[in-house]
């Protein structure tokens, strides 16, 4: 069975890349450069192809190229277990994010059906520390990952939420317009936690006995406030129980957006937040790697992964081991670094990007092995 990968990828206008164009095959794909050349760039790109805001969760408006502003344009070519599709994601002077697939106009969360993407990124080394809205957007890009309709029932969720909180800022007493927004946010909001759970289940099954170098982590989900109910009926009991509370603190207190990734050390049973820097980065490779695994067995192919600056923080030992894996699992992983020394151990394994800047402007060169 085909794995999932891209063959092409050319960018236009984007961030520091005013043209690139790309050829790759399905191996890794190790990009090295100086600081500020435009490899993070490069990848954020390959994120764009999945639903969601990608990696940097940055704005249409903040990815056009400056001075020229023009708008930017992404194509792609990405081969998976059904066949190959032609990817088009596109904004036009900082407007909404427009895609193509195959030619025909689609919605951002058709992405998330043929393109299944993973990222770890420096700015998450601190995820097991800080707000719980970080986790819960690692945990639902996992579970995206699982069930494409997910990002839909969010959608849905989170739009319904809105319109509940503006009824509630303004002390809005109808009960009708709360019923019809409770039913909308109990549906999603129900079918979110059933497939958080499921995506939770599947990465303990992925990490229960896996020959790995990596620590495993035991996962829970848990609210920041009071359980959440996970069935239809309950949440919609829930919402309507809570509108005069709610009303006072002029938000909705209770539902899957207060939900929280709880995560422990397995062999240690030290919490990720107790952990040491190093440990909580392992903890991370190691989830990344586990949904990997669960893709693969699940669907055939593994997920892209995009890794930024990921073998900078890891030992000889340690990146041998990551690209070992990476490898095993025939996942291509878009990998950035420095310098070239950083992808020693992969050797043929994988091919080689090097970015550099020259007037202004990123410019991307294929190297020999």
């Amino acid at each position: 069975m085909t794995a999932l990968h891209l063959s092409s990828l050319t960018l236009s206008h984007f961030r520091s890349h005013k043209r690139a164009a790309v050829e790759v095959d399905a191996r890794p794909v190790a990009i090295f450069g100086p600081n500020g050349a435009g490899k993070t760039n490069l990848i954020e790109a390959v994120s764009l192809l999945s639903p969601g805001r990608g990696m940097r969760r940055a704005s249409a408006q903040e990815m056009t190229r400056r001075p020229e502003a023009l708008g930017w344009k992404i194509g792609a070519v990405l081969h998976g277990p059904e066949g190959a599709s032609e990817i088009s994601v596109r904004s036009e002077s900082g407007g909404s994010r427009q895609v193509e697939i195959d030619g025909k106009p689609a919605p951002q969360t058709a992405l998330g059906r043929i393109a299944r993407v993973l990222w770890l990124i420096p700015s998450m080394d601190r995820l097991w520390i800080e707000a719980p809205e970080g986790r819960r957007r690692f945990l639902d890009r996992m579970t995206l990952s699982f069930f494409p309709d997910h990002a839909d029932a969010s959608l849905t969720y989170e739009k319904a939420m809105r319109e509940r909180n503006r009824l509630l800022k303004e002390q809005i007493r109808d009960a009708h317009w709360y019923a019809a927004l409770e039913t909308q946010m109990a549906q999603s909001g129900a079918l979110i936690q059933q497939n958080r759970q499921a995506a939770l289940a599947r990465l303990a099954r992925a990490q229960d006995g896996a020959e790995t170098s990596f620590p495993a982590a035991d996962l829970a989900l848990v609210s920041t406030e009071a359980d959440i109910p996970e069935t239809e009926e309950d949440l919609r009991a829930v919402f309507a129980e809570g509108r005069f509370r709610d009303m006072a603190a002029g938000r909705t207190l209770v539902g899957p957006h207060r939900s929280d990734l709880y995560g422990v050390f397995a062999a240690k049973g030290v919490p990720a937040s107790d952990c040491s820097t190093g440990e909580q980065k392992a903890l991370l490779i190691s989830l990344i790697l586990a949904n990997a695994r669960a893709l693969a067995a699940e669907i055939g192919a593994p997920p892209l992964l995009l890794l930024d600056e990921v073998a900078a923080h890891l030992d000889a030992g340690r990146r041998a081991a990551l690209y070992d894996e990476i490898c095993a699992l025939g996942a291509q992983a878009w990998m950035t670094g420095t310098g070239p020394e950083l992808f020693a151990e992969l050797g043929d394994r994988a091919q080689r990007l090097q970015v550099t800047e020259e007037a202004g402007q990123s410019v991307v060169e294929n190297l020999p092995i």
